[in-house]
């Protein structure tokens, strides 16, 4: 009896060193105690990953003017937000892998020495026992973690896109900023130039001291637009440069946006909007993910159910076999609870998802519609900025000649700037439009996600 105890006690010893053996190990993973923002665009990361295995990685080149879709790659691969993303889809993933497993078999070993009494030996009991409840569930818990993967995946596709969306505004708005600085800038040179012989004027009794204040209200107006768009400006360059995680007083050339014509007809590309945008596909495989949820939580009802084999003998040395079934009573808990709860989820889910449906469509349309009315309204302003202009330019001839005065000729090169300040401002509205309809309807961004991986 003492050798079968003595195997008994090696069964066990060997079980747990092979349970030990294939168990995961602690490895730290220390935080870092200061930024990594680049101090130029060279130190950044700037290699698009190729999409096929025949395609080739595309290396941004940053040593020209960047357009719009550059800098919004860029930001894409540098965004410091967007570093989780690969925590994101290992949580996702190992709940996968958990859905996946099946629970462990339960092992029982007991031995009795014998002390005193009739018996002749001592008694060993061993059992075996497998959870059955849990390979009910099982398909549905797979079926369930498979479709949280890709919808975390779209999820995240969807944020790279908002991520490049709103580089490229930013990047577009600063564009068209340093034009109106520029503009801005001649104009306030032009009023102080006029201010300056005004004030000359006056001192040798020239001109009325009246006529000094319109001018100055002016020049005092003009200042105040010159700071505030100078104050834009280095809060958009700000904001990029946060994205791009860059240093705050980095700057570098934004080469003049040239952005296609939008798609049309609207509607097909409405139409398609429910497999090509990855927050609606991300909300569709949450639902499909509670749909699964739910069948789960219905196979629950079954009680849980253990089946096993049990054998053992006895002091007197007699030995027996046999199976063993445990299960519960359901009396109290039925599942109801994590029912009711799959069922309230899978509600509000699509719930979610035809509130963004409408809330995409009814965007693009309004974004479209906005976009042709300015389009509309593109020739009209620039025929008025060319006219403006020309008259700038026959004012510069007649002053030349002594026919207007200093003033006259201000007036028609301040009109001239602000007609072409308007154009600048009218392009500007029509640029953010067409980036932002180029997100509502899913087109001209990557289809897959490239964020590389945490190194």
């Amino acid at each position: 009896m003492w050798v079968k105890a003595r195997a008994l006690a090696r069964a066990a010893v060997s079980g747990l060193m092979m349970t030990v053996t294939g168990c995961a190990t602690y490895h730290p993973l220390p935080l870092t105690h200061h930024a990594e923002l680049a101090s130029n665009l060279s130190a950044l990361n700037r290699q698009v990953p190729a999409v096929a295995h025949s395609d080739q990685p595309l290396n941004i080149d940053v040593g020209h003017p960047l357009d719009i879709a550059e800098v919004g790659l860029l930001a894409v691969l540098n965004d410091p937000d967007l570093r989780s993303e690969w925590g994101d889809m290992g949580v996702a993933q190992a709940g996968l892998l958990q859905a996946t497993l099946l629970p462990n078999p339960s092992a029982t070993l007991a031995y009795g020495a014998l002390l005193g009494g009739p018996g002749s030996a001592p008694s060993f009991a061993a059992s075996l026992s497998q959870d059955i409840a849990s390979l009910i569930t099982y398909r549905s818990r797979v079926r369930a973690a498979q479709s949280h993967v890709a919808e975390v995946n779209s999820t995240l596709l969807w944020q790279e896109w908002q991520v490049a969306q709103k580089a490229r505004l930013l990047a577009l708005d600063i564009y068209y900023g340093d034009q109106s600085l520029s503009l801005t800038g001649r104009e306030l040179r032009l009023i102080s130039d006029e201010v300056r012989q005004a004030q000359a004027a006056t001192a040798a009794n020239n001109l009325a001291l009246p006529a000094l204040a319109p001018l100055l209200s002016a020049k005092a107006s003009t200042e105040q637009s010159f700071a505030t768009l100078n104050l834009v400006q280095i809060k958009q360059w700000q904001s990029l440069n946060a994205l791009l995680a860059l240093e705050p007083d980095v700057r570098f050339v934004i080469a003049e946006p040239d952005l296609p014509p939008s798609p049309s007809p609207l509607e097909p590309l409405i139409a398609r909007l429910p497999q090509q945008r990855p927050d609606l596909v991300a909300l569709q495989l949450g639902y499909r993910s509670s749909e699964s949820n739910l069948r789960a939580a219905i196979l629950g009802q079954f009680p849980a159910f253990v089946l096993g084999g049990n054998w053992g003998s006895d002091t007197t040395g007699v030995r027996s076999a046999g199976p063993t079934v445990t299960f519960d009573l359901p009396i109290f808990n039925r599942n109801q609870g994590k029912i009711s709860e799959a069922e309230a989820t899978r509600l509000l889910l699509h719930e979610q998802y035809v509130a963004r449906l409408d809330s995409a469509v009814g965007t693009a349309r309004g974004v479209a519609a906005q976009e042709h009315a300015l389009l509309g309204y593109l020739p009209q302003a620039r025929q008025a900025a060319e006219a403006a202009e020309k008259l700038a330019h026959t004012a510069r001839d007649a002053y030349a000649q002594g026919n207007i005065d200093q003033r006259s000729l201000t007036d028609y090169e301040t009109t001239a700037l602000q007609r072409a300040l308007e154009m600048v401002d009218l392009e500007r509205s029509i640029g953010e439009d067409k980036v932002a309809l180029s997100v509502e309807l899913a087109f001209g961004l990557p289809m897959t996600r490239i964020v590389p991986p945490n190194e």
